[in-house]
């Protein structure tokens, strides 16, 4: 898709009333910071809604429960997630991840609602030795991947004027990431092996979440796809040992390279994120990795 230079406001709705924004997957990680940092604003109503509220999976009900709420923006941060499960589950990944998506796209283009959507640096494949740009061609490797496209697709056809922001590796305080399991193995282990090929930057959801509002508390609306995750340039094992050097175990973190863990789902080999277009158009504050790790662990510990 063309990026739309035209601004355009940031919701239309009647006057005197406070924008009425909508979040999905209020229980996801990005879904629970949004929860977080939406309490302390006073300038908009938000509901949340979970995987009971607004079950995605049966799309032919997503456009009707969404005109109960009559919202002007939606952030939709709500996704199957499970990149190996959807290796064998790929109806479910596509109902979720694509088509409730299109029903979202069709419901804000219907009733003239804003879209603010999270995909993933799984649309790529892998394959490029410099940081991808929001331009760069896509080709996802799984199945998670490609539902994600898909639903990228369907909002660039139905909602152009949408907002996409690609994120990678995300992790919190809520929900199940990768900090969370190698903080509860490397107490548990004498020694743990993590992949040292695979190479990219995580992203503190509470960050991401930070962006969002960012966004929507500004004047002006500008479509368009953008990347966002913390600076820097990491492997996994890079990742593991940080953490472990923050926490103070004794485990032993050695490094290995991804022929030696076997996925059900493949992975990008390099899929380090340009933040350049969201820095100059937002002027969204993009944190350190190790910035952001540090103050998550410090909060947890």
């Amino acid at each position: 898709m063309q990026d739309n230079q035209q601004s355009t406001d940031t919701a239309s709705r009647t006057p005197g009333r406070a924008p009425r924004i909508l979040i999905t997957g209020s229980n996801g990680q990005v879904g629970s910071e949004l929860k977080a940092l939406f309490g302390k604003e006073e300038a908009f109503e938000t509901f949340f809604l979970d995987r009971k509220q607004l079950p995605l999976e049966q799309t032919l009900i997503i456009q009707d429960i969404l005109g109960m709420y009559e919202p002007d923006i939606i952030i939709h941060a709500a996704a199957y997630t499970a990149v190996d499960k959807a290796e064998s589950e790929p109806e479910l990944a596509d109902a979720v991840n694509h088509l409730a998506t299109e029903e979202i796209a069709q419901y804000c283009r219907l009733h003239g609602a804003k879209l603010l959507a999270i995909s993933t640096d799984y649309v790529f494949d892998g394959h490029s030795s410099e940081p991808l740009k929001e331009d760069a061609p896509t080709a996802p490797l799984n199945c998670y991947g490609l539902t994600k496209w898909k639903g990228e697709q369907a909002i660039q056809k139905w909602a152009p004027e949408s907002i996409i922001i690609r994120t990678s590796w995300v992790y919190s305080a809520y929900g199940n990431n990768f900090v969370k399991t190698m903080v509860r193995l490397l107490h548990e282990r004498e020694e743990l092996s993590v992949v040292h090929d695979q190479i990219g930057s995580p992203t503190h959801a509470r960050d991401l979440a930070q962006a969002i509002i960012a966004i929507i508390k500004t004047d002006k609306w500008h479509p368009g796809i953008y990347h966002y995750s913390n600076e820097g340039q990491l492997s996994w094992y890079d990742f593991a040992v940080k953490i472990q050097e923050l926490i103070g175990t004794t485990c032993r973190v050695t490094p290995i390279p991804t022929s030696q863990y076997p996925t059900p789902a493949k992975r990008p080999a390099y899929s380090l994120l340009d933040k350049s277009k969201i820095k100059r158009t937002f002027n969204v504050r993009v944190p350190f990795w190790l910035d952001s790790l540090t103050e998550m662990i410090a909060l947890e510990h």
